[in-house]
């Protein structure tokens, strides 16, 4: 077999069994699995028809239509026909058809009625098959270019790429995305463009579990600011339990609602720095993070419901121990925009999250009495004292050790710029509950370039209010352009910059030990040789280099209370800090295991 040959076989067979009525038997693909699973979801999401044009590019999801009884299926020889009667379906039953054709210029027949349904707002699940990628651009017959093919005139678009297993986990929130994006609050169109491998034809294996009682995947309370009382109601039903957690995110809120309705629940508030909801208060878990890496601690306390509000933490270890809890997730967002990369969220509410948490505080019983919160407050006190006697030992500066200095060092009024690459994470999993911390960064996309114009531009929005950058000195070199003419802008600005010489993130991850030193500094750490403070100079920038690790909050204190832009340098060691990030969650995990017992 040549290369390219078994670079793209299908090894998609998983068992083989008879068929009934056939002499070969079915296999069992990925693929067929996949569409039984996308179509199973759409059932359960209240789907009655699907419009089929005949082709063969398309066979899996056809296929796994035409096994659902319970589903009109209505075929068209022509594609543009079966557009319009999706169309007509939605029109007539205010929800959406499932619209399905195969690749090549089949798909482009579609888009008249996709621009009639995006006008009139009509909803519609437009699924086009598609060839998979080592068959486009060569040639391929009944191949175009599918990517965007219907620009702005949809809702949402998704191309998942071939079924892949290791995906299966969220088939079921793609399909049901798809579904409430076509039918949510403006109704439209949705386009999947759906590439599809050699074995066409197959039998489904075991779909991934649904949500028990068959309900879909993805439920949405949508309220024009406030949710009513009927929803109000439905919700705390569902969510009015002893073991709950509220995952606080950077959003529209107010930090003292959440509180609010903490204290009244009896909940832990599991608080993102940026969210304003590290307060110094008995409901507050700071320390979240070295917390649930101790397997004990955070298998005892999983919960039973997570009230997610905001965008998600930068917490890895956070975002696992979430999917692995089984609990019932409820997703609080002033935005229809998903903010649900683990693909758990069982319940959407779209509104005002202060009323609603008003309004929930006044109600909910959840953990009052007993010593759910009380267990949750006495572990992150100890994982406070164990991270502040670690770093204390350590007389140089340490990465983790300049978060939590930075953030206790802020003032009223003062507001922290965090860049993202590890000082964002260092900030989320060391630095103690602030009454001062305003903490914003660019967590949007997670990238490092910008980061340094960020900062001068939050400084421009005010210019009373001091403002101080946490940087790492490859995101400061990336974006060193912003400080072209800073000195003339009449903002205060400290720029606390972290240099250990390259990208240091990629000490944690596996290529560091997958692969020889040299060749991991030349691919990841990139050592650039710079001098940051020569750099500063020649945008008449001050500097000072910090060499010990008692000196940086003072420093940073002094920084702030001086008009102007200064840069603080701190030089730190990249082994050094993988080093340490171990050696504070060891010691987490003492502490721990001398309180959990």
């Amino acid at each position: 077999m040549y290369e390219h040959e078994r670079r793209f076989a299908p090894a998609e067979v998983v068992a083989v069994e008879a068929h009934p009525g056939q002499d070969r038997p079915m296999a069992v693909t990925t693929a067929a699995t996949f569409c039984a699973t996308l179509v199973d979801e759409w059932a359960r999401s209240g789907l009655t028809d699907a419009v089929v044009a005949p082709g063969s590019r398309s066979t899996p999801l056809a296929v796994a239509l035409a096994a659902r009884p319970e589903l009109r299926l209505h075929i068209f020889h022509d594609e543009r026909s079966a557009a319009f009667a999706a169309l007509g379906i939605g029109l007539a039953s205010k929800r959406p058809a499932v619209l399905l054709c195969t690749s090549g210029t089949a798909a482009a027949e579609l888009h008249a009625a996709v621009v009639e349904a995006h006008q009139a707002e009509v909803p519609m699940l437009v699924c086009t098959a598609d060839r998979p990628p080592e068959l486009r651009d060569v040639a391929a017959p009944q191949t175009i270019d599918q990517a965007g093919l219907f620009g702005s005139a949809v809702r949402w678009y998704c191309d998942p790429g071939v079924p892949d297993d290791a995906m299966r986990s969220a088939w079921r929130s793609l399909a049901s995305r798809a579904m409430w994006d076509a039918w949510g609050p403006r109704p439209g169109p949705v386009h999947l463009n759906l590439p599809f491998r050699d074995p066409l034809v197959g039998e489904p294996g075991v779909l991934p579990a649904g949500r028990e009682g068959g309900r879909a995947w993805h439920q949405s309370v949508v309220g024009e600011g406030r949710v009513d009382e009927e929803q109000l109601s439905g919700l705390l039903a569902r969510v009015d339990t002893e073991r709950g957690v509220i995952v606080a995110g950077h959003g529209s809120y107010s930090p003292q609602s959440v509180r609010q309705l903490a204290v009244a629940a009896g909940w832990p508030v599991l608080a993102d720095p940026r969210s304003g909801c590290r307060l110094p208060a008995p409901t507050t878990v700071a320390a979240f993070d070295p917390l649930l890496r101790h397997r004990a601690f955070a298998t005892d306390h999983r919960p039973s419901v997570v009230l997610r509000i905001g965008a998600a933490p930068a917490s890895k270890v956070l975002a696992d121990w979430l999917a692995g809890s089984d609990a019932l997730q409820v997703q609080v967002t002033t935005s229809a925009a998903w903010a649900d990369p683990g693909h758990s969220a069982a319940v959407r509410v779209i509104a005002d999250i202060d009323p609603l948490c008003d309004a929930l505080a006044e109600r909910i019983t959840g953990a009052t009495g007993t010593p759910w919160l009380a267990r949750w407050r006495r572990a992150d006190d100890a994982a406070q004292s164990a991270l502040a006697t670690t770093l204390a030992a350590h007389a140089e500066p340490t990465e983790p050790a300049v978060a939590r200095d930075v953030v206790a060092a802020l003032g009223p009024g003062t507001r922290l710029v965090v860049s993202s690459s590890m000082p964002i994470r260092d900030v989320e999993w060391f630095s103690a509950p602030s009454a001062d911390a305003v903490v914003l960064a660019n967590r949007g996309a997670n990238g490092i370039d910008g980061v340094v114009s960020t900062a001068v531009g939050v400084a421009l929005a005010d210019p009373t209010r001091p403002v101080v950058l946490l940087i790492g000195d490859v995101a400061f070199l990336h974006d060193s352009n912003g400080l072209l003419g800073i000195t003339g802008r009449g903002v205060n600005l400290t720029i606390v910059a972290v240099d250990n010489g390259g990208g240091g993130i990629f000490s944690f991850l596996p290529q560091a030990t997958a692969m020889p030193a040299e060749r991991f500094e030349q691919l990841f750490a990139t050592p650039h040789d710079v001098s940051l403070p020569g750099l500063a100079g020649i945008h008449g920038v001050e500097s000072w280099s910090i060499d010990k690790a008692e000196e940086v909050g003072p420093a940073v204190a002094r920084a702030i209370d001086t008009s102007g832009v200064q840069l603080l340098h701190v030089r730190t060691d990249r082994a050094a800090n993988v080093a340490l990030h171990a050696e504070l969650n060891q010691a987490v995990l003492l502490a721990i295991d001398a309180t959990h017992r």
